[in-house]
């Protein structure tokens, strides 16, 4: 119950990524490289500030995370905000736990694991659905937000890998939103021209980086230790219905036939094989 409670946790806040940066993004109340900026920055003042009351812990900080998690941090944060100025929140989460879920199966490939027929069945159904989502037609998708969502969510697999293992989730989160910071001078210095933003886009970017992901990622490595990476990618499977459904709720975005139907064949095709490895 207790790590059920965590994973239900962890989906929501990472909805509510979605749906908060496409609120700071709508109608331009802020660009893409300042919310990333903004969400990394608060991530990492919060995990800080919570560990400035922990003394004892404070050199175990410095040991803890990586650099490899906090680039992978820094390229899912960074291609997720610029894919979500041409998608609506759920396609976008589609794309997105699709293309991480694929990248922890195939992990396991590399690992020296072994795919059955039905297993490759299933990848290659969910790859049918994202050839039917990118079909040219009045409700395609950009290509643009499809490149940089699917590079979004290669990353992010990578970095749910890094946390598998993981025997600190707080330290280790607070040590890669930490080592994103001089990513983020480096992404302000380059994006200075384009910056824009006002107080309700800024208070949309904070939330979503002190509590959807600095909470939240900490949340989520929590529960990945006692979770199968087959088990991580299922549970991850929910994450784009919360986001359409918040995408109803917040910004009336409209859920076409075309995306319920590629939504549905990728999702099951995912389904089919981690159900079939569970099995195995």
């Amino acid at each position: 119950m207790y790590i059920s409670f965590l994973t239900s946790l962890a989906l929501v806040a990472f909805a509510a990524n979605s749906i908060l940066c496409r609120l700071a993004l709508y109608d331009g109340l802020m660009d893409a490289g300042s919310f990333t900026s903004f969400r990394l920055i608060s991530g990492a003042a919060v995990l800080g500030f919570i560990f400035s009351f922990r003394s004892k812990q404070q050199q175990a900080l410095q040991a803890s995370g990586s650099w490899l998690a906090a680039i992978l941090l820094f390229i899912y944060a960074i291609t997720f905000s610029y894919a979500y100025i041409a998608l609506d929140i759920a396609t976008g989460a589609l794309i997105l736990f699709a293309a991480g879920q694929v990248t922890l199966i195939l992990s396991v490939v590399v690992l020296g694991g072994r795919l059955s027929l039905l297993e490759w069945m299933g990848l290659c159904l969910a790859l049918m659905g994202f050839v039917y989502l990118m079909l040219p037609s009045a409700t395609t998708p950009s290509w643009y937000g499809f490149i940089l969502m699917s590079i979004s969510g290669v990353a992010w697999g990578f970095y749910t890998l890094q946390g598998k293992g993981s025997k600190q989730p707080l330290a280790d989160t607070a040590s890669n939103f930490i080592r994103c910071l001089p990513l983020v001078v480096l992404l302000m210095l380059l994006s200075f021209k384009y910056t824009h933003f006002n107080m309700q886009g800024m208070w949309y970017a904070v939330l979503s980086g002190a509590i959807a992901s600095g909470v939240g990622y900490t949340i989520w490595y929590m529960a990945l230790e006692k979770l199968e990476t087959i088990h991580a990618a299922v549970v991850q499977l929910f994450v784009p219905v919360l986001a359409a459904v918040g995408g109803l709720l917040f910004l009336d975005e409209v859920i076409t036939m075309r995306l319920l139907l590629s939504g549905s064949i990728i999702l099951c095709g995912i389904l089919l094989v981690i159900l079939q490895r569970n099995k195995a």
